[in-house]
């Protein structure tokens, strides 16, 4: 079982140029568990991407999953 892991990132050299990334994330049973399991991710999505800054991030079941489908 997937999530989606998204995180809201802004570019450093001008941070009213922002965007959504989604990261697929395997998850554990539930979106508080991916929260607070997220965080390695996180910090190495931002290590591989040193123009951007992580502004925020939020755990949310892939589009399929909330459609019921």
């Amino acid at each position: 079982m997937v999530v989606d892991l998204i995180l809201t990132v802004c570019m450093l050299s001008d941070p009213t140029t922002c965007r959504e990334e989604r990261l697929i994330y395997e998850s554990r049973g539930s979106l508080a568990q991916c929260m607070m399991l997220s965080t390695p991710y996180v910090a190495q999505w931002a290590g591989e991407h040193p123009k951007w800054m992580v502004k925020s991030w939020t755990c949310n079941w892939p589009e399929d999953r909330r459609q019921g489908i």
